[in-house]
């Protein structure tokens, strides 16, 4: 049996500033990159169909010739993007919906696709409107559940900077996976949203179980972070392993939404551990030594 060595960290070899540092570099970066984001496309993440509205074709992937070529020339209008998926013999061919399109856009791209000599299996259609409300319910989801995690950790500690610390914490370990995905080219679907909700409750896990080792355990300060640190490294770099065998496993077998979301897993976990015993330890070791003397 493989036996997970947590290293002992001497923290006293760096100040506050310069333990935070690099958290908060990560997150000033993800910020800049969901921010021009924003700006190019008016969205803070590459949106998918539930969000935006459009079509998507399912085609056979048995004509003669390259499939993908004989797409792109297929329809009046360029696909928004093109995938293949290795088991079905499938490829997925999606138009995202805009202004200009006509009541009839699916049966359109449908007569255009066999026009083509190209056999669609299945077809589906999002509405702009109903696109719209799905958006809106998943940002007010993950608001409540951000919102709920922060009361209740407030309510939990009582003092404002190591609550402050885990809210900090859980908000980093969001933005960066944000970002991570629109540099992948990683869709926000409901998806991966259940994904970013999960990664919320990952690192409230860790920040609380450093918190409460600290604040709440006997033991010397330093003690009790290494305390903390066996068992929350531990737990996070084993989450880690299963996330990364499930996006390669899914990869290979063409199961995109389980690839997307080991992947945004494995960076969320990834940003939780550099928050929670950088950014979150040199908050207490303030709080503890500085904070509660004045």
């Amino acid at each position: 049996m493989v036996a997970i060595e947590v290293p002992e960290v001497n923290y006293t070899d760096y100040s506050n500033r310069q333990l935070a540092a690099v958290p908060l570099a990560f997150l000033v970066l993800a910020l800049a990159i969901i921010g021009g984001w924003v700006v190019a496309t008016g969205a803070p993440a590459n949106l998918g169909l539930e969000f935006t509205g459009g079509v998507e074709l399912r085609v056979a992937n048995d004509a003669s010739g390259d499939v993908e070529q004989q797409i792109q020339t297929a329809f009046e209008r360029e696909p928004d993007s093109v995938r293949t998926i290795p088991g079905d013999d499938v490829v997925v061919v999606t138009f995202q919906a805009s202004q200009d399109d006509p009541e009839g856009l699916a049966n359109d791209l449908q007569d255009q696709a066999e026009a083509a000599g190209l056999t669609t299996t299945a077809v589906d259609q999002v509405s702009p409107s109903f696109a719209s409300d799905t958006a809106r319910t998943a940002i007010i989801g993950v608001a409540i559940a951000f919102l709920g995690m922060s009361v209740l950790v407030f309510a939990l500690f009582r003092t404002f900077v190591p609550s402050l610390a885990v809210v900090a914490s859980a908000f980093s370990d969001l933005v960066i996976p944000i970002a991570a995905m629109n540099l992948l080219g990683i869709q926000m679907t409901l998806g991966t949203i259940a994904a970013l909700l999960m990664i919320i409750g990952y690192s409230v896990d860790s920040d609380i179980l450093l918190n409460d080792s600290v604040l709440r355990r006997t033991g010397e300060f330093y003690e009790s972070v290494s305390r903390a640190m066996r068992t929350g490294v531990t737990m996070t770099l084993t989450s880690i392993a299963a996330m990364v065998v499930m996006a390669i496993g899914a990869s290979v077998f063409g199961v995109g939404l389980l690839r997307d979301i080991g992947i945004i897993l494995a960076v969320g976990l990834c940003a939780d551990l550099m928050n929670t015993y950088l950014m979150n330890v040199s908050l207490l070791r303030w709080y503890k030594f500085e904070g509660v003397a004045r």
